[in-house]
């Protein structure tokens, strides 16, 4: 019998294929929801704003017209106190020349990943002081809420939201949705009285998540799993990003040439805060 790969295998060499398998993880949702976005060369942004309506009154034949004065404001974004997420990792060039893979492409996506990803949680969260690092949208002052107690999701609080924004004379049009996947899921099981399902898909459209004819952004970034968590109804373009770096990428080849090292440096810098705080509709829930 001759001696084969299978009875010595150890004399077989490992054959290592040059596909890196990489995680399943969330492509960035935030400024993808629609968000306008002004870049600056690191400076600090104003959007100026009127500010409350005007009073126009009745007037007779040669009665005295009464002024008005209209207010302005503006929104601020982008001080220079702004911090800026940061992270770097260093490799060897031996393990960069014996690398079966493009290891410095490999880190780079690795590291853009992390780094949107971390900007994500921030804008999707309620930290924040809009100084030293963004607010988050939990954190914006003077949006709209149903309610103040987190309960289970019904298709009455999406209702009593799409109320909410239709009063404060909201784009209708540019509403989008925003929640985790536990309470997206939960919506999809709700049934009536003869158990048929509530909300049922659309057979023509694949992957498509729409409520109440609204696009639907589905996303774990969203603080709160297994407790109180929060669904969003907002028209994102009442939403301003200043974007002074962009997820952005430097290989450092001589910072640690004394330790025949290469490093890979992600930098990103962004600020975000409402236009109008009443285009967004806070539904406090708790999560399945």
């Amino acid at each position: 019998m001759a001696v084969s790969t299978t009875s010595a295998p150890e004399l077989s060499t490992e054959q290592v294929q040059s596909v890196l398998v990489k995680p399943l993880e969330q492509a960035s949702t935030f400024l993808a929801a629609g968000p306008r976005v002004f870049d600056t060369p690191g400076r600090p942004v104003r959007v100026p704003k009127l500010g409350a309506p005007t009073s126009p009154a009745w007037h007779g034949e040669n009665e005295q017209i009464t002024e008005v004065n209209p207010d302005f404001d503006e929104v601020e974004l982008l001080p220079s106190t702004m911090e800026s997420v940061k992270t770097i990792t260093r490799f060897s060039n031996e393990l960069a020349r014996q690398s079966v893979v493009a290891l410095d492409a490999a880190l780079r996506d690795r590291l853009v990943t992390d780094v949107a990803y971390t900007l994500d949680k921030q804008f999707w969260g309620a930290t924040g002081d809009g100084i030293v690092t963004p607010q988050g949208i939990g954190a914006y002052a003077g949006t709209q809420a149903i309610g103040a107690t987190a309960g289970a999701i019904t298709l009455d609080d999406l209702h009593d939201a799409w109320a909410l924004a239709l009063a404060a004379n909201v784009n209708m049009g540019s509403l989008r949705w925003a929640m985790r996947p536990e309470v997206f899921s939960a919506l999809r099981k709700l049934k009536d009285g003869s158990q048929r399902y509530q909300l049922q898909p659309d057979p023509t459209q694949d992957g498509v998540f729409r409520l109440l004819g609204a696009p639907v952004t589905v996303t774990s970034a969203i603080p709160g799993t297994g407790t109180a968590t929060n669904v969003w109804l907002a028209d994102f373009s009442q939403i301003a990003v200043a974007r002074d770096l962009a997820p952005s990428v430097k290989v450092l080849t001589e910072r640690y040439a004394d330790f025949d090292q290469q490093a890979i440096r992600v930098v990103a810098r962004y600020d975000a805060k409402p236009l109008n705080p009443a285009a967004i509709v806070k539904i406090p829930v708790t999560a399945a």
